[in-house]
């Protein structure tokens, strides 16, 4: 067997576990490797300017095919800067592989210079993090990673690679090579036939699909089963998009934060819960005594430690989200249990007509609620979505309406600050095609704002609608609880950083709107100039400085910040 270097047989791992884009920055430490994908030269890969930003890229790109993203870097802060990222993947269940590279092997016990263990550091915020202690292991550790990163419940892993280890050369055909199998997740018949028996015997069922749904590309099962047995679906804010929000049957999300009125309702008024990938996130439950109730729940997870974290369910099913539905809807077509739509999903349907909230504001400072509006009617279901934390991304999950599955990519669990941008770019590089937008705000948009660089150098187009408040408007909202309105006004001069001039500042585009009946003007103008440019355009959007969300603790008591219709059946 022939010897090349050590890395190109990684090289040669990537290109046929489906990277086709890489994002990272080279340095000292990882030159080996940078060697080896300019001499294949079948990946591309973007340079960074930060590596937390190639983390979310690959995060981004992750999300939106399926496949496992990567994102390189150097030794030492390369690999501390991507600790965030590695967390987010780990928190949402996105497979990513960041590879870093270390000083020589023989240093590392001198404190040598950027030689940190960034495998201890990184191992409570990924599956596996593992340094290449010998070259012959390279491209087998790599094969192992990326079946790990793909398995069970998906998540990071981090390959530290010495230098010295990386300048090697090892025995290596790749023509006789493959990825490593990945084991499926099946549900164990009489546990499916039990949460059958359960779902029949309820008047008022509900199918909660959570993350877990779109991360196994189920939504299509979830549809079928529902279709079928004539049952209401609500998403989580992970799972959004596993069905169109204008389906019949959608009975919208159920939270303390991001919710409808609607979902809230309905889901109090439910008996029994078929929760299909959730992980029952403290935003989504509030109060566990309010949420649980007398509900019979049945808890679907490919993870079987997430059955019982948070509370214990009626049954638990261990299975990967798509056989497990598939399972269920082929056991119920052989009992002839197809139901027509009844008195419930009459009812799911006659909350969700009456208990809304207005998003047809007028006046200035403009709402909130009438920019999502605009992005409703401006941007069609094909349209792929990032945003990150913030009152913005609950106003987001709120009122923004999703039809398609990955097409709505929220780092939900997590929540970093300045997420929106580098993911985008991931997104765009995913799907080239694609129409792509990021929510932000004004306070998250500075956080990874050096990566709009990343994008102007490449020629990676997308829309960033901004909610500037010039608050920490989430930490503002928060501080109520402390009878305190302390160090989250970021307002200085007359409009505090001026966000046009400094997308301006990369050689991109920008332009404020301070009437609401300009915004579907503008957002029709940024489409165009994304289109013209090849790059980011930011429409920016000067909303009340102290806009509030619609929240609370507990489910069936949300306090609403807006008038809305009160038809009697919750309190606001």
């Amino acid at each position: 067997m022939p010897e090349i270097p050590a890395m190109q047989a990684v090289v040669d791992v990537l290109r046929s576990e489906g990277v086709t884009t890489a994002f990272g920055c080279p340095g000292a430490a990882i030159l080996p490797l940078y060697k080896a994908l300019e001499q294949d030269g079948t990946i591309e890969h973007l340079v960074v300017r930060h590596e937390e930003g190639a983390t979310h890229m690959a995060d981004g790109w992750a999300r939106t095919t399926g496949g496992v993203g990567v994102a390189i870097g150097t030794s030492g802060p390369a690999g501390t800067n991507m600790i965030t990222g590695l967390y987010t993947a780990m928190a949402d269940s996105v497979p990513i592989i960041c590879v870093t590279g270390q000083a020589v092997s023989t240093k590392l016990h001198q404190e040598a210079f950027q030689a940190v263990d960034i495998v201890e550091i990184a191992r409570p915020v990924t599956k596996w993090a593992v340094q290449i202690k010998e070259a012959a292991q390279a491209p087998w550790i790599f094969r192992e990673a990326f079946r790990v990163a793909r398995s069970g419940r998906p998540g990071p892993v981090l390959i530290d690679i010495p230098l010295d280890v990386a300048r090697q050369r090892i025995p290596w055909d790749a023509t006789i090579d493959a990825p490593l199998p990945v084991a499926a997740v099946e549900p164990h018949q009489p546990r499916v036939e039990r949460a059958l028996d359960l779902l029949l015997a309820a008047e008022r069922p509900l199918i909660l699909a959570g993350g877990g749904v779109i991360l196994a590309n189920a939504s299509d099962a979830l549809l079928a089963l529902a279709e079928y047995l004539n049952v209401p679906v609500q998403v989580t804010l992970m799972g959004k998009g596993a069905i169109p929000e204008n389906h019949r049957l959608f009975a919208g999300m159920t939270g303390i934060q991001t919710h409808q009125r609607y979902g809230n309702a309905s889901f109090l008024e439910s008996d029994f819960v078929l929760a299909v990938g959730a992980r029952f996130g403290d935003r989504h439950t509030g109060q566990l005594d309010v949420y649980r109730g007398d509900r019979v729940f049945v808890h679907v997870d490919v993870e079987p430690t997430q059955i019982g974290r948070v509370f214990g369910p009626d049954l638990g099913v261990v299975s990967d989200a798509r056989l497990f539905l598939e399972a269920l809807l082929a056991a119920a077509r052989r009992r002839d249990a197809g139901r027509p739509a009844g008195a419930w999903p009459a009812r799911v349907a006659e909350l969700r007509r009456t208990l809304t909230r207005p998003l047809d504001l007028p006046g200035v400072p403009i709402k909130p609620h009438r920019v999502f509006k605009e992005i409703n009617e401006t941007f069609g279901p094909e349209t792929y979505f990032v945003t990150a934390i913030g009152l913005y991304q609950i106003w987001s999950g709120q009122f923004q309406e999703t039809f398609l599955p990955r097409h709505y990519q929220v780092c939900g669990q997590a929540g970093p600050l300045g997420w929106e941008i580098p993911a985008a770019i991931g997104v765009k590089k995913a799907r080239p095609d694609a129409e792509v937008v990021g929510v932000v705000g004004d306070y998250s948009f500075q956080f990874l704002v050096e990566e709009l660089a990343v994008a102007a150098q490449y020629d990676v187009p997308f829309v960033l609608v901004m909610l500037n408040n010039e608050y920490l408007g989430l930490i503002r909202h928060a501080e109520r609880g402390y009878d305190m309105n302390y160090q989250v006004d970021i307002h200085y001069d007359q409009v505090g950083s001026d966000n046009v001039k400094i997308m301006e500042a990369y050689g991109c585009s920008g332009r404020r709107v301070t009437e609401p009946d300009d915004i579907r003007g503008a957002l029709d103008w940024a489409r165009k100039e994304a289109e013209r440019t090849s790059r980011p355009v930011l429409v920016e959007v000067m909303i009340e400085r102290e806009a509030d969300i619609a929240g609370g603790v507990r489910i069936d008591q949300i306090t609403e910040p807006e008038p809305v219709p009160h038809p009697g059946m919750l309190s606001s």
